[in-house]
């Protein structure tokens, strides 16, 4: 089912293929929680695939894009996620088109993990500072050499392009995304909600 929404609402899309779980359930529970909890901010949070219905996704789990590529509502907002998918992403010129289709009609695209080698890819990263997950930074700078890998950050916010490293950074981003769209104390409100406090037990 797709989330209960008025119509009016601005809209973050999250790309759906066979992505590392966490890349894309970690940006989902965050943005869920806080367009479920907060409607009066004015946002909604779908998935998208290619081709829409079920994906399954790197580890197993099948999860249902509620919009294919083709009838998804106009996005503000688009994550792609990361994972082994991103391999053959980078060669394919038909994902790399509708990537840079999207660059010109979306106003913020953010990635998490190797979602970013993709939009190195697509050149959508040249000159700018961007990061992945700490196994593909060096990818990324062969990719496009122009890009400013920076490889100590969580993520790393250029404007209309933010990139995130590895996996659970994705949480990160995503409650910054809510930052930057809802203010500071809606995001503290949000990691509150959804008891997100990280302190690594090893």
């Amino acid at each position: 089912m797709c989330p209960v929404t008025t119509g009016t609402e601005r809209q973050i899309g999250i790309f759906l293929f066979d992505v590392e779980e966490l890349d894309a359930i970690g940006p989902w529970e965050v943005l869920s929680y806080w367009c479920r909890s907060f409607p009066e901010d004015g946002w909604a949070v779908s998935c998208l695939s290619h081709s829409g219905g079920p994906v399954a996704c790197a580890n197993g789990l099948t999860v249902h894009a509620h919009h294919s590529c083709g009838d998804c509502p106009p996005l503000e907002v688009l994550i792609h996620p990361g994972g082994q998918g991103t391999r053959s992403q980078i060669h394919d010129e038909a994902h790399l088109d509708w990537v840079r289709d999207q660059r010109a009609r979306v106003a913020t695209l953010a990635s998490v993990c190797t979602g970013s080698l993709v939009y190195a890819a697509a050149g959508l990263l040249a000159g700018r500072p961007a990061t992945t997950h700490w196994a593909s930074l060096d990818l990324l700078a062969r990719l496009d050499p122009t890009i400013e890998v920076r490889a100590e950050e969580r993520f790393v916010d250029d404007g209309d392009v933010i990139t995130s490293a590895g996996i659970s950074a994705g949480i990160d981003m995503a409650l910054h995304l809510v930052t930057r769209l809802a203010g500071t104390e809606r995001a503290r409100q949000v990691r509150r909600g959804i008891q997100y406090d990280p302190a690594p037990p090893v």
